[in-house]
């Protein structure tokens, strides 16, 4: 606590004839403290200077009981706004306190107590009045240490605070039982598995808190330029093995829990995902929030804590059915909840903490994740008439802002309840911050100086014209100022890149629930058009796409746009595909966390783990690509994680992956030519790990062609039933692996859910195929499946039309763990192709400046014969569901096939050819795919939040002394 003090302090000592001791301490906020000891007085004397607001005298006397101190006598006067109290201060043992160091320290308790920490909590506020009118109820709560006995000696607690929790494994025992009996209340003598990840959690938890704390003491002392990253999603997925692994303990954990009688694997399973978002969007947050902290940059996130996260998905009988993801029935020990923090938006937005360690670093920083609570004030007023049933469904009413993740937006219902989850995040938010900024600064002149504005996508941007009302309305800037503040603080990055994607809100729907955001977004518009004109003079088709306002049969706000006429930087917008996103989101530490043989590889190889933290270190792998050691080495890993992958594969499902060689197995295959068809084995359900594990889990989208796949394994089926034994021998066994959740009202993907189904129930139960081709579907896809699926793949398929993949950020996973791609030249995949080589690719498909000609040929463009077959057995219900599937058929046929499947169907299909002949020949694919890890250190988050932080941002890193 005192050595991380944030305060400015001068200190000065005279002795005087009387032996007269003073200090005077003072802070940037104009608080004194000063400390007398005259030989005439039996007390020491503390005088306090500071602003008057509730509860600080409350706060000033808990220091000093906390501190094992007695007040023998207050005295308190007033000069204006300011109060002067005197306090009489003897120790425990009724003496005064003689030591120099002993009162420097007890002064800057009594500061960081009366001015606050910005710590992980973000408790500071400047009073329990209202921020900028609006009547937020922050309140500091004061210190709140519970050190054992407050009567101890001063000297004693001064220890006690400078100490940090230990890190061997008798001090991890001990912190784990004590939160089993303490924490979750259980005997330490009987507690299962999931009581212990508990305990384990909270412990864990105990040591984030201390860097947390730390870390935000350092930036106010430092107050540096911070980077706010507003998001609507975060992905986090579990924060146990993360934690421990940025934190470098986890064998230490590990060897802890082992003499415990646990196994911290076991444990970590316990863990429920935080789905707190839908895909690659969200899965960005979360990797930039940990690149943040890593790279030590001062940075806080905001988001919604949603009480229900993205759905879990059930698969009956084939079909997609959804269920509510209650991820927080058992609690969540990784947030902490402010309940003291919280901020006025029609309803009232509580703040729950949640911390997020930098790897390799001391810098914990914050994500703060808003849930909706009713208000005192409505609730009293119900209470006050007696109306208690009011009261109650006002609360519901509340809360429902907050429960679920933003809903579907067909329906006006869903349209407005989407909006008023944007606000609330962004408003809260913005209250947040600027009451931080009130903090230290008068002027907001310096806002742009001390804040960046980073909007993930479009659903914050509603945050600009929120901006715009608080400096216009509440901050009486002129209008000029309050726009060049705006546009000076704002950047986006735009992850849509089909028009039909970028958000609109209907005008008529802006105006019943923000009134004067509508009338400012129309000020910004008319201003914009204005300055366009002087450059398009009376191009009215080109203005009217430019406008922010679309106008038409329902008249939008086009929300993309109003983030290009305000932020100074924009990515992931362009004219061409191939300068469309290029957002590098792969977070280098997931591959500890996930593929730790991998990491270990790489580590010995390179001779260093320092690639973990520099990403381009990496590339020296490319040295060793032809080395047979590290193709042993390589090999072996990928079986291991191949093994762990087909393990969770059976317990899904009736395909049982065998580990050892044999008949079924391909390479014993190729010797199989000597013996006799009807000497060849053919288990039903099982493969073996030789086999390719060929991979696409992704959210179910025409756009991300799954059904190209599901014909193309159609297509496979089909040549393997009608050939010889002597050729299906030289078939190279594969075990498709499809899994992606499809949205609740989208029908065309939850019939490629069940087409995926029911083609697998055909081809795993034929006798005539074998163990050439198993088809499995992996459900309810996350991040902590994610962490099984891609370290054990061979080949991973991304199949969008070129034009349509922003990123693709699935892509990177998969090359960093040395899976080879099959791929269009779309997204990320045009990046990759450069770095690492076509050669080590299997691209195909038409290119994105072909794909719009190709679309206008309507009808007469056709597809192949192949293509043509394999639609003609699912319309004729050769899978069954003839009538089921009919519709789905009618998308890529008769000249709606507007994702081009089947034009780009031969390519493809010659694309797997050379899938298969690469990975017949050992060598050249494990060659391939440490060339593919090799060259995926460009995409890595860190390198992107670097060039975010000097390009965008302007912030630079604010690293907290060990």
């Amino acid at each position: 606590l005192f050595s991380n003090a944030f305060t400015h302090v001068k200190v000065s000592s005279t002795t005087s004839s009387s032996n007269q001791v003073v200090t005077e301490t003072t802070c940037t906020s104009s608080s004194t403290i000063s400390v007398q000891n005259d030989d005439a007085l039996d007390t020491t004397l503390f005088v306090i200077r500071a602003k008057n607001r509730i509860g600080l005298l409350q706060i000033i006397t808990r220091v000093f009981k906390v501190l094992g101190l007695k007040i023998e006598k207050a005295i308190i006067e007033f000069e204006g706004e300011f109060f002067v109290k005197k306090f009489y201060v003897n120790d425990s043992n009724g003496k005064k306190i003689e030591k120099v160091e002993y009162l420097e320290k007890i002064q800057k308790a009594l500061l960081e107590a009366i001015d606050g920490d910005d710590g992980g909590a973000g408790v500071t506020a400047p009073s329990a009045v209202a921020v900028s009118g609006r009547g937020v109820v922050v309140r500091k709560p004061g210190l709140k240490m519970e050190l054992g006995d407050r009567k101890a000696k001063v000297e004693k607690m001064f220890g006690l605070m400078d100490e940090f929790l230990k890190n061997d494994s008798i001090s991890l025992q001990k912190d784990i039982l004590d939160h089993v009996e303490f924490t979750v209340a259980r005997s330490r003598f009987s507690f299962d598995d999931f009581e212990a990840y508990q305990a384990l959690a909270h412990s864990v938890r105990d040591r984030l808190i201390e860097r947390w704390h730390d870390t935000h003491q350092y930036f106010k002392k430092k107050d540096p330029k911070r980077i706010y990253f507003l998001s609507l999603e975060f992905l986090m997925g579990r924060s146990l093995t993360n934690s421990v692994t940025n934190l470098g303990i986890q064998d230490e954990y590990a060897d802890a829990l082992t003499q415990l009688g646990f196994d911290f694997e076991v444990l970590a399973e316990q863990e429920g995902d935080a789905a707190l978002g839908n895909g690659g969007l969200a899965r960005l947050a979360a990797c930039q929030m940990d690149s943040l902290a890593t790279l030590d940059y001062p940075a806080w996130g905001y988001g919604l804590r949603y009480q229900y996260g993205l759905f879990r998905q059930i698969i009956v009988d084939g079909f997609q059915h959804e269920q509510p993801d209650f991820w927080l029935n058992f609690g969540n020990p990784w947030e902490i909840e402010r309940v003291h923090v919280s901020y006025p938006v029609k309803v009232e937005a509580v703040a729950y903490d949640n911390p997020i360690p930098g790897y390799g670093t001391r810098n914990a920083i914050n994500l703060r994740l808003w849930a909706a609570k009713p208000s005192d004030q409505y609730d009293m007023e119900s209470y006050t008439t007696g109306d208690y049933i009011n009261a109650i469904v006002n609360r519901q009413k509340a809360e429902t802002i907050s429960n679920v993740l933003y809903p579907d937006d067909r329906s006006y219902q869903g349209k407005e309840l989407r909006l008023k989850q944007q606000f609330f995040f962004v408003s809260a938010s913005l209250q947040d911050i600027i009451r931080r900024f009130k903090d230290l600064h008068r002027n907001f002149d310096e806002f742009p100086e001390k804040v960046a504005l980073q909007i993930n996508d479009t659903h914050p941007s509603i945050s600009i014209a929120e901006v715009m009302r608080v400096l216009v309305d509440e901050e009486h800037l002129d209008w000029s100022k309050a726009w060049d503040i705006a546009c000076r603080i704002f950047s986006v990055t735009i992850h849509a890149v089909q028009p039909e994607g970028l958000e609109k809100i209907p005008v008529d729907l802006l105006g019943s629930v923000l009134p004067r955001h509508l009338e400012i977004i129309y000020e910004i518009n008319y201003r914009l058009m204005e300055e366009l004109k002087k450059s398009f003079g009376q191009d009215y088709d080109k203005l009217s796409r430019m406008s922010i306002i679309e106008e038409g049969a329902v008249k939008s706000i086009r929300m993309a746009n109003l983030s290009l006429a305000c932020c100074h930087s924009v990515n992931g917008v362009s004219r061409v595909h191939l300068e469309t996103l290029k957002t590098r989101v792969f977070k280098r530490r997931w591959i500890v966390v996930s593929n730790p043989s991998l990491c270990s590889i790489i580590s010995k190889w390179l001779g260093t783990e320092a690639w973990i933290r520099n990403v381009d270190l990496i590339a020296g792998l490319r040295e060793y690509a032809e080395d047979p050691d590290l193709h042993t080495e390589w090999k072996n890993m990928k079986r291991v994680n191949k093994m762990r992958l087909a393990e969770y594969i059976e317990t899904l499902t009736s395909v049982k992956v065998s580990e050892h060689i044999n008949f079924t197995s391909f390479f014993a295959r190729k010797l199989a030519h000597l013996l006799s068809p009807d000497q060849a084995i053919y288990p039903i359900f099982q493969v073996s790990l030789d086999a390719m594990f060929d991979v696409q889990i992704k959210r179910i989208h025409e756009y991300k062609r799954q059904l190209l796949n599901i014909l193309g394994i159609i297509h496979r089926y089909d040549c393997i039933k009608n050939m010889d034994e002597t050729d299906k021998r030289r078939v190279v066994p594969r075990v498709c692996i499809i899994g992606g959740k499809a949205a609740p009202g989208y029908e065309v993907a939850k019939k490629i859910i069940k087409l995926c189904h029911v083609v697998a129930d055909k081809v795993n139960n034929d006798p005539d195929v074998g163990d050439l081709l198993k088809v499995v579907f992996i459900p309810d896809y996350n991040v902590s499946v994610a962490e099984l699926v891609i370290p054990g793949s061979d080949l991973s398929q991304h199949l969008s039309t070129a034009g349509h993949e922003a990123s693709g950020t699935g892509c990177m996973k998969f090359l960093m763990n040395g899976c080879l791609l099959l791929a269009t030249a779309d997204g990320s995949a045009v990046e990759i192709a450069e770095e690492i080589g076509a050669e080590n690719m299997f691209l195909f498909g038409a290119k994105v400046d072909e794909v719009p000609a190709l679309r206008e040929k309507g009808t007469t463009l056709k597809g192949s014969l192949q293509f043509a077959r394999v639609v003609r057995m699912v319309r004729d219900g050769y899978f069954g569901l003839k009538d089921y599937f009919k519709s789905l058929c009618d998308t890529v046929e008769d000249g709606g096939d507007f994702y081009l499947l089947g034009y780009d169907f031969a390519s493809y299909l010659e694309a797997q050819a050379a899938a298969d002949r690469a990975f017949v020949d050992q060598e050249k694919w494990t060659q391939m795919s440490i060339l593919s890890t090799a060259g995926s250190g460009k995409f890595s988050s860190d390198r992107t939040i670097e060039e975010y932080a000097q390009q965008s941002w302007g912030i630079e890193p604010c690293k907290c002394p060990f």
